[in-house]
């Protein structure tokens, strides 16, 4: 296929630019090539026309991004309606234009339009390019060059329309599953090594909205919209109800972000639980924005009663640094130390080193994903404090969570 002059312009304008935004590269570059005052981008909202993009050098007190204008006012409904051409050379000689006020009162001389359509075939806007002057050069090939860069410009907008329509799905969905409370919690105990009974249990929100979806994909999809402290917050309130059943001396582990936590609003939903059954664990796998804020949080929910805990101890970011800023209260092995701990000096060693650390800074150690009684002995031997996996205990609603305690259910913890 033969390429256009259209094609060739759009391809060296391009060539070597900032594509961060492409349609205000575009409308720069058709302005000028077109020897225009003024070059826009349109959209249609209701009864007027509102400018999302502007190409107006020195011109700018004239026309800017966000101004409206009534429809009725300019020509683009009788573009779209094939009364007025797309590219005018003088007003003058087309009758219809001399009855819309502006243009006599900007003047609009010269005159390039061409309508940008979503995906849909609705109307979007205009691609317009005008001058106050008559340009009587304008031809079929300057035409050309305008459609092609409307082209780029109506594809970039799709794909813009697409993404907002994407994410506004899943704002709303995730906003619909919050109002609904579409999870449930399940609590899984975290063992006295000493006894193998409860001390606590951590909070684990299990979704059962459609499609279902794992939890962790829940929350990147919330964090994703922008509300994955609402999200979070929610699955928090609804863990801590457990509290009102289980045993006073049991506390709940519930999860937390560094980005929530950052939000400052921890404190107000933690104000009226008993904060010192509540120990609130930072999941993050990505680096803290800002320890000295996150910090400040922190010490306001530990002057409240509320314990701290690092989550992934030996993974991601949970490394020596995060932990030694932090100062936590507990300290949770990842299952990537404790898995076959009793067969790899190297995962017994890093976990030892991590025991002595807690013990001369007062933390407690927990450890996750206990499965096997050979790594139950080797981490009590090392002096883990608390465990946690299904060895000892899988994930269980709330009644279940309370029979730990009485001595009517004989439970099965092998």
């Amino acid at each position: 296929m033969k390429a256009t002059k259209g094609d060739m312009l759009l391809a060296t304008a391009l060539m070597g630019r900032e594509k961060d935004d492409i349609v205000q590269d575009a409308l720069d570059f058709v302005r000028d090539h077109l020897d225009m005052e003024i070059g826009y981008l349109s959209e249609f909202q209701g009864d007027e026309l509102v400018f999302r993009r502007v190409s107006a050098p020195g011109l700018e007190d004239m026309i800017s991004v966000g101004d409206t204008t009534p429809l009725d006012q300019v020509y683009c409904p009788l573009i779209l309606s094939g009364d007025l051409p797309e590219l005018i050379p003088d007003t003058a000689h087309e009758p219809l234009t001399q009855d819309i006020p502006l243009t006599h009162t900007l003047p609009i001389r010269a005159h390039v339009t061409v309508p940008i359509h979503r995906r849909d075939g609705t109307p979007y806007g205009m691609f317009c390019c005008l001058s106050r002057s008559p340009r009587p050069s304008l031809n079929a090939r300057d035409l050309e060059v305008m459609r092609a860069f409307a082209k780029l410009s109506s594809d970039t907008i799709n794909e813009t329309l697409a993404h907002q329509a994407e994410t506004e799905g899943i704002r709303d969905r995730i906003l619909e599953t919050i109002e609904k409370t579409q999870f449930n919690i399940a609590y899984q105990p975290i063992m006295d090594s000493a006894n193998r009974r409860p001390k606590g249990f951590e909070a684990l929100c299990r979704f059962t909205a459609e499609p279902y979806r794992t939890p962790d994909k829940w929350f990147a999809e919330a964090e994703s919209v922008g509300i994955q402290a609402d999200l979070e917050i929610s699955a928090i309130v609804s863990a801590l109800e457990g509290l009102k059943v289980l045993p006073p001396e049991t506390y709940i582990s519930v999860n937390a972000s560094p980005a929530t936590i950052l939000t400052g609003r921890m404190a107000e939903v933690l104000r009226e639980q008993p904060a010192e059954r509540i120990v609130l664990e930072l999941t993050e796998h990505a680096a803290v924005a800002c320890y000295d804020t996150l910090l400040k949080e922190l010490d306001i929910l530990r002057l409240m009663g509320v314990r701290i805990a690092i989550d992934d101890a030996g993974a991601g970011y949970s490394g020596l640094q995060h932990i030694v800023l932090l100062r936590p209260d507990l300290i949770k092995l990842d299952i990537s130390l404790t898995t076959k701990v009793d067969q790899d000096v190297v995962r017994r060693s890093l976990a030892a080193a991590l025991v002595e650390f807690a013990r001369k800074t007062g933390a407690c150690i927990v450890a996750e994903g206990v499965e096997t009684e050979a790594e139950f002995a080797d981490l009590q031997d090392l002096g883990v404090d608390l465990m946690k996996g299904y060895l000892l205990g899988r994930p269980e609603d709330i009644a279940r969570a309370q029979s730990w305690f009485t001595e009517t259910v004989t439970r099965d913890v092998g």
